[in-house]
């Protein structure tokens, strides 16, 4: 029995892959990117167990087992990078991941069409900016002779070293990357908002519920499978921070901040020909986002029922 069900399930599958081959076609660029750019580069992870060096044939390369990560996890900056790469991320999320959310509800309660899509082009147009333009415009700013020093030297402050010292970096990093991306990432909210269905709102009317109450009894729970999505997906990535944004703001006096992971396999890696150990480290790296997006949808699943698997 069970035989013959296979059977029929390979004759459907067959069918319905020759009935809509143009749709299937429609697959094999994606396959293909995803094939070479992703799956077949995964070779190159064997560097991290062997002792290599630029113009050297890989298959000859010397294995050291775990030498290159037991050179990371010795070192004296092995604390620091992770710290700072934690620290930013986690920062990110609590900043950044809520105020999406609150912005796709306040969207949605404008009335006025006009203001709406002003509010929207004025938050989404950052977005689209390059981390080389929002650098030069934090160094416009911030910069010890920029328009916000001047400010505060009218009011008699004295100029305040935003771009060297260590302890602006994170704060100025977060905060502009959150005012680049809010609007970009209420996108998908504002998407989900707009599948609710309005009779629930309509009901919600009748029986005399107030605006906050309509957001907090039918917008929030509609927007909740949504929220843990992306939730996951954040906390699936929390050891990726943005490398372009990070080296362009990058200087010897705040670098107690901003050497983050993956800053340091740019130096190690590229600049320096350390492509052993900077392997390892993005290997490391890898893992643990790997490791922390499995946990996280584990228990989201327990407390909530839902999940990305």
């Amino acid at each position: 029995m069970a035989k013959k069900e296979k059977m029929l399930s390979r004759d459907f599958m067959k069918r319905r892959v020759l009935n809509n081959w143009q749709l299937y076609l429609l697959l094999v660029p994606v396959l293909a990117y995803y094939i070479i750019f992703h799956y077949v580069p995964m070779y190159g992870v064997t560097i991290a167990f062997k002792d290599y060096f630029p113009g050297m044939d890989l298959a000859e390369a010397p294995w050291v087992g775990f030498d290159n990560f037991s050179k990371f996890f010795d070192s004296y900056y092995f604390g620091r990078l992770v710290w700072n790469t934690l620290s930013i991320r986690i920062f990110q999320i609590l900043v950044g991941f809520p105020l999406p959310i609150i912005l796709a509800i306040l969207l949605n309660e404008l009335k006025d069409g006009g203001l709406k899509k002003s509010v929207q082009n004025l938050t989404f147009i950052p977005h689209f900016l390059s981390s080389v333009v929002i650098v030069s415009l934090l160094n416009m700013l911030f910069q010890r002779t920029g328009v916000v020093n001047q400010v505060l030297g009218f009011f008699g402050h004295d100029p305040i070293l935003f771009m060297q010292e260590a302890s602006w970096f994170k704060p100025l990093f977060v905060l502009s990357g959150v005012w680049q991306n809010m609007g970009w990432n209420s996108l998908i909210y504002i998407g989900a908002i707009l599948s609710i269905d309005p009779a629930l709102y309509e009901a919600a009317s009748i029986d005399g519920a107030t605006r906050w109450q309509k957001i907090w009894r039918i917008t929030l729970p509609c927007l909740m499978p949504t929220i843990i999505i992306m939730l996951l997906m954040n906390l699936g990535s929390i050891m990726n921070v943005g490398f372009d944004k990070a080296l362009l703001m990058q200087n010897d006096l705040n670098k107690q901040a901003s050497d983050i992971i993956s800053t340091f396999v740019y130096e190690r890696g590229i600049l320096e020909g350390d492509y052993g150990l900077s392997t390892a480290v993005g290997l490391f790296n890898s893992l643990i986002n790997t490791a922390l997006l499995v946990v996280s949808n584990l228990l989201t699943k327990k407390v909530s029922g839902s999940g990305l698997w």
